[in-house]
């Protein structure tokens, strides 16, 4: 007989980036041709906390066993997915009850909501790529931003089954690709640049734009163009370590005011040139600044080095100099 649905237990979890709301900034078109891309990290930069740890925490094996398999993976003994397997297969509840826990435990950017607006209004398709679950992914955006605007977002994340049985609920992860680490997210930016490219109605190449926060982000940030780092965590520290150019930001009101600049000026030495249509001043910056004799450490990474990094955000929440708009334009 399976045991009836139980009720989440209270999650008290300290509030983060709750500063003060600031005037609401302009979501109208900017009314450029170039075609701009986002692809964002979800836990720790959508939202402050992690979507697998409230389930882990409150309904699978503990904060404490949570941290013995963090360790084991950071020091190389098993990979993500073995890890994360565990981790999931700890879990015994419905999903429905596992979502509740998240109403109370997530906290959104204070200004994702205004910046997803933004990128409705400018034709900006915003991509979640992501090693969680996209079935509670999805319910998370739906519940927080209200499913009209969260319909606008396509995620890119690992898949789950869950089946009731006379024990209760087993959750097992069906993971996007066969790899060590489940979902190759350097992968999956490949094949959504390949294809925005392929779908380009104006001739020009996207702009690509990735947004993250920790050092598991690496993989997929390296494809793009345009990185944003969130501030004071792993991957900005990893970037300034290994001189990688970087935008940072404290909210996404930050992300839409550079992307604004970025846009303009990008638009305005397309014309200012003379240059046509297809030209992308842009293209490959993020390359370059990745190649081998700029960042030996992405060729010489191993998979098993690559593992050890790939952890969950507070423990990779480890990663040069800021770039600014004026140099970020200059690289162009």
């Amino acid at each position: 007989m399976a045991p009836s649905a139980v009720t989440p237990p209270p999650v008290v979890e300290k509030k983060m980036n709750a500063r003060p709301q600031l005037a609401r900034s302009s979501t109208a078109n900017m009314g450029t041709k170039r075609k701009i891309i986002c692809f964002s990290d979800f836990d720790g930069t959508i939202f402050m906390q992690d979507t697998g740890h409230q389930l882990f925490d409150n309904f699978g094996c503990g904060p404490d066993r949570r941290a013995v398999l963090a360790k084991q993976m950071e020091e190389g003994e098993r990979t993500f997915r073995e890890v994360s397997d565990e981790l999931y297969a700890s879990l015994n509840v419905p999903f429905e009850d596992g979502f509740e826990v998240m109403k109370s435990g997530l906290d959104i950017d204070v200004d994702f909501k205004t910046f997803h607006e933004f990128c409705v209004n400018n034709d900006i398709p915003f991509n979640v790529i992501s090693a969680g679950l996209k079935p509670m992914l999805r319910k998370v955006l739906d519940h927080f931003i209200g499913e009209d605007m969260s319909k606008h977002i396509q995620i890119v994340a690992n898949d789950v089954k869950i089946t009731e049985n006379e024990d209760g609920h087993s959750w097992e992860a069906v993971w996007k690709h066969d790899t060590h680490l489940g979902h190759d997210k350097a992968l999956s930016m490949q094949e959504a640049r390949a294809l925005a490219e392929l779908e380009a109605d104006n001739g020009t190449i996207p702009m690509i734009v990735f947004i993250g926060d920790g050092v598991s982000d690496l993989p997929a940030a390296r494809e793009a163009d345009v990185l944003f780092a969130r501030r004071g965590l792993k991957l900005e520290e990893y970037c300034i370590e290994n001189s990688i150019k970087y935008i940072p930001f404290d909210t996404f009101a930050d992300i839409q005011k550079e992307i604004m600049t970025l846009a303009k000026i990008d638009d305005e030495k397309t014309k200012g040139r003379g240059l046509p249509a297809a030209f992308n001043p842009r293209a490959n910056m993020w390359r370059r600044a990745s190649s081998k004799n700029a960042v030996p450490i992405f060729s010489a990474l191993s998979p098993r080095k690559e593992e050890k990094a790939f952890m969950w955000p507070e423990a990779f929440t480890e990663a040069t100099k800021p770039v600014t708009i004026a140099e970020a334009a200059e690289a162009a």
